[in-house]
């Protein structure tokens, strides 16, 4: 008698009968009620151990087989659970940076999804994505004041997706030939130099090469120095280059530093006119900090909502400058960062839906999709074929969190961090903020000994590089203090922070940690535990630095 199952018990039922209905809804309840078994509010880890020895990985591939005969899916739910343990989860002691907690009305978004796996390439094959995708694109355009009407986009793989596709549109709109041709080898695109590495990338990618990429200073607030932006495209210019594409972030990854998109616009028309060149195509990364945009119409005299005086003030400067995205010609939205999404949801969107035309694969490049009688929805624009409908899952959070939710949220974010820099300030005297400039949700921290130069004798360039790396030394020593101790409270870091000039002529980056306000169960509330952990952490890594400097 043949007792093996029926293939059809893998799969959701085709006549939605209530047996199998039952039995795939036991094991996702399986799923959810062990990591909830799993979980530590008292750490960041989820409960159990995993020794990742320099083998770990090597010891993986050599025990790793398909089994011949396939296991009962109680049993495989077992071993998800497993690889599970000790994995960081986001507790109210979670803060490092970008990695935001998947809220309810996302997973059930992303679940819809994958109950009908549609490919949202195509509505005749994915027509529940592509309706949540027009409507989500149609609600963040309306949110950054692009217009409606005119505007489109689509969901990509990520922020480096976002810029990419915009790279393309630069580049096909300055040599509409260049998709059958090739790439003019003299076209430039420019970023900050607090920018994201996803332009790197994409001009490695597109074939430019990454020398073709000039990076413009940033000021001591992290943004944009406009005036070096304009003065290094006209450098370009006067070469025969031709500048195509400048990418202004709207929220860097560290300091949440805000580039003015107005200043970028007026400098790029400026310098085009100069030299009778077509204006670049201007990308406003706002994977990030885009989802400010949600304060843009909130009235900050009347606060409806009752934010502290201290929140509205950090509000101020970051509206003032989110107010110019509708000047950049495409944007992006993370909804897998503060949109609170699952992994991966993020928007492309552009001013005028008429650039992604510019990309569009001909009828007879795509046989098997699209360009029939059928189907009105086609995005062949993209450079992915196969898309998820991740729209979906924005979609459900825009209609859950609404604006108001949305601002709540984020104004959670900006109280926790505003209390954290006055008790860090008040209890460790070690300690300087070093993006005090940046009213955002992040914390930049970097410590010294007493009688050394500190965070403004470093940006003002008169330290010496002996100095700068010696405290560079003492900081990351902080880093490897929080690392090794990241179950407990999770911290994040960087070693590059600001370039800053020495008193000998050199640059050097600063190393810095970072308290990143990203989990809604940290309240304002924890913050004295978490700057006494801090205070004690700083403590026993100034003491032995001391020490082995001594010796």
């Amino acid at each position: 008698m043949n007792s093996k199952p029926d293939v059809r018990d893998w799969f959701p039922s085709e006549d939605g009968n209530p047996v199998q209905r039952e039995r795939m809804m036991e094991l996702i309840e399986q799923l959810v009620r062990g990591v909830d078994e799993l979980k530590n509010p008292d750490g960041v880890n989820l409960k159990g151990e995993k020794q990742r020895d320099p083998d770990f990985y090597g010891q993986l591939a050599a025990q790793s087989f398909i089994p011949h005969e396939g296991a009962p899916l109680r049993e495989v739910n077992t071993e998800l659970l497993k690889l599970l343990h000790g994995h960081p989860y986001h507790t109210k002691y979670f803060f490092t940076n970008i990695l935001p907690m998947a809220s309810i009305p996302g997973m059930l978004g992303m679940l819809t999804a994958m109950l009908v796996n549609g490919n949202n390439l195509w509505d005749v094959y994915g027509p529940a994505g592509a309706e949540a995708e027009v409507r989500v694109t149609a609600m963040m355009s309306k949110l950054v004041g692009y217009d409606a009407k005119t505007s489109g986009g689509y969901t990509t793989w990520g922020g480096q997706g976002a810029v990419f596709s915009g790279l393309r549109i630069a580049i096909a709109k300055y040599a509409p030939d260049a998709l059958k041709r090739g790439v003019p080898n003299n076209l430039y695109a420019f970023c900050s130099e607090a920018a994201h590495y996803s332009l790197l990338k994409s001009l490695e990618a597109t074939g430019i090469g990454s020398d073709h990429l000039i990076k413009v200073r940033t000021l001591p607030d992290s943004s944009m120095d406009v005036a070096d932006l304009k003065h290094k495209m006209e450098k370009v210019a006067m070469t025969g280059g031709v500048p195509v594409y400048i990418v202004g972030t709207t929220g860097t990854t560290d300091a949440i530093g805000i580039d003015d998109i107005g200043q970028i616009r007026a400098a790029a028309e400026e310098t085009a006119e100069r030299f009778g060149l077509p204006c670049p195509h201007i990308h406003a990364d706002s994977a990030l900090g885009g989802f400010f945009a949600f304060f843009n119409d909130y009235d900050l005299e009347q606060n409806p909502l009752g934010f502290s005086r201290g929140v509205l003030a950090m509000l101020a400067p970051i509206r003032q400058k989110l107010r110019m995205l509708s000047l950049a010609d495409s944007l992006c939205f993370d909804f897998q960062k503060l949109g609170q999404a699952p992994y991966v949801s993020s928007l492309f969107l552009v001013k005028n839906a008429s650039d992604l035309r510019l990309l569009d694969l001909g009828a007879d490049e795509t046989p098997y999709v699209g360009h029939r009688g059928y189907g009105d929805y086609h995005t062949g624009y993209t450079l992915e074929c196969s898309r998820m409908a991740s729209s979906i899952s924005m979609y459900s959070l825009l209609l859950s969190f609404g604006v108001e939710g949305y601002q709540r949220l984020l104004a959670q974010f900006l109280e926790v961090n505003l209390r954290f820099r006055q008790s860090m300030a008040a209890e460790i005297p070690q300690a300087d903020i070093a993006n005090p400039d940046n009213t955002g949700i992040s914390t930049l921290i970097r410590i010294y000994l007493p009688g050394g130069p500190r965070f403004a004798e470093e940006i003002g360039g008169t330290c010496s590089a002996l100095d700068i790396e010696r405290n560079n030394r003492l900081n990351e020593l902080l880093f490897e203090k929080l690392g090794e101790r990241r179950d407990r409270m999770f911290f994040g870091d960087t070693k590059k922070h600001l370039l800053v000039g020495t008193a000998e002529g050199r640059e050097i980056p600063l190393y810095v940690s970072k308290f990143f306000v990203i989990s809604p169960h940290t309240q304002p509330e924890h913050v004295p535990e978490i700057v006494q952990y801090l205070k004690e952490c700083v403590s026993e890594v100034c003491e032995a630095f001391s020490l082995s400097t001594a010796k």
